[in-house]
């Protein structure tokens, strides 16, 4: 008898999110392994930064159910929607950081404060293990040099690094990838790409959205196209990119190319 499938570290069931009258996430279905690398790609607009945010209730979803490593972060239950305390939430939100397009760093504090800050305060870990962890963490990152300085005096690849760097102080299960280099110049990409990548070889669970298509290509488990409100195809990178079936895929592919 062969062994049960592991359980799903991220299940997704008819995610919907609305601001007003406008429908932005419209019945999304979502399955993330342990240690699996999910892409999101699609147009502009189609729902792909308001699906990650949901995902950790950075926004609040207005229907559908998330389950994040067992435990039920927001559920249905007839024409009532329900999600998980304020506390449960957080704690899960501490779990899965996200890494945002501009960085999101502390002006005010250095290096190495923005990357403890989260360990400190939300974990209320002890310092002298939360800096020595930070510290080897910026060396993994390659700012092992730059502990002190100040986000102003740093590279937008770097400061992107740093935002890495601070979500893994974090000790995620997963982290979530918003547009993680549409902010830099051409020649600052491939550092933070690099990063990902042995994020990826690590074993890290990571749920990227990006129009980097080589990248996704390379480095994806699977890849989902985002469009419409809802993921309308999905596979492995090869038969997303070589055998895309919908039209929209297809278009979608050919203009990335063109």
């Amino acid at each position: 008898m062969s062994a049960p499938a592991a359980r799903p570290l991220v299940e997704i069931r008819g995610l919907r999110k609305s601001y007003g009258q406008t429908e932005v996430l419209a019945g999304v279905e979502l399955m993330v392994a342990k240690g699996e690398v999910t892409f999101l790609i699609g147009p502009s607009g189609g729902g792909k930064s308001t699906l990650l945010r949901c995902i950790n209730f950075l926004e609040t979803p207005s229907g559908g159910e998330i389950i994040f490593d067992g435990e039920r972060l927001c559920h249905e239950d007839g024409n009532l929607f329900h999600h998980a305390p304020e506390r449960v939430l957080r704690e899960a939100r501490a779990r899965m950081p996200m890494v945002f397009q501009h960085f999101n760093l502390f002006a005010h504090r250095t290096v190495l404060q923005n990357v403890t800050e989260g360990p400190l305060v939300v974990q209320k870990r002890p310092r002298a293990e939360v800096e020595a962890e930070a510290l080897a963490i910026l060396a993994r990152v390659g700012l092992a040099d730059r502990a002190s300085f100040y986000p102003a005096q740093l590279s937008g690849g770097q400061k992107q690094r740093v935002a890495i760097a601070r979500a893994l102080a974090m000790r995620p299960s997963l982290i979530l990838f918003d547009e993680p280099t549409s902010a830099l110049d051409p020649e600052l990409v491939a550092g933070v790409l690099d990063t990902i990548r042995a994020l990826a070889e690590e074993g890290m669970t990571l749920v990227v959205v990006s129009h980097e298509m080589k990248f996704a290509r390379h480095l994806a488990d699977k890849v989902h196209f985002v469009a419409g409100g809802h993921i309308e195809e999905s596979g492995t990178p090869d038969r997303i990119f070589d055998a895309p079936e919908s039209e929209r895929l297809k278009s979608f592919i050919s203009s990335i190319l063109a």
